[in-house]
């Protein structure tokens, strides 16, 4: 099977791991699914649910690193039209595309929210799986665990 990655650099290929042979991106897939992950974090940060609605897979499983677990329907009650975060930074990310799936494993610092001028923060290794509906991108699971500082 062949795979696509983008790594943090914007490098992009093709990998066929029978081969081990790397050629360029040329169907603009990890572009695509790196653009639909961007869209994603500032939905989050904006608490915008029209973009999280269009981008979240209608199956969504959506589990935090404290082991809390949200539908779809979950998370659009919960962030929709709120500032839940105020900032969340994203490093380490890789994208890979194996035919209609999208892998993206980033790390994510976070400041979160709690209301009354309070906020805490949080350093997360972050896995994503897309799916391809259509032309777009759209979030199927999604597993954050705690990082040591």
């Amino acid at each position: 099977m062949i795979g696509k990655q983008l790594n943090n650099h914007g490098t992009a290929s093709v990998t066929d791991p029978a081969s081990a042979a790397l050629v360029p991106d040329s169907g603009g897939e990890l572009a695509a699914l790196a653009d639909a992950v961007e869209a994603l974090r500032r939905a989050l940060v904006d608490g915008d649910g029209e973009i999280l609605n269009r981008v979240l897979h209608e199956r969504l499983t959506y589990s935090h690193s404290n082991g809390r677990v949200w539908t779809k329907e979950a998370l659009l009650q919960n962030l929709s039209g709120k500032k839940r975060y105020l900032s969340i930074s994203v490093s380490e990310q890789t994208v890979e595309v194996v035919g209609s799936a999208g892998v993206v494993r980033h790390t994510y610092d976070v400041v979160n929210n709690l209301g009354e001028a309070r906020t805490s923060s949080s350093h997360l290794g972050v896995l994503l799986c897309w799916v391809k509906a259509g032309n777009n991108w759209e979030l199927l699971a999604r597993s954050g665990t705690v990082l040591p500082e």
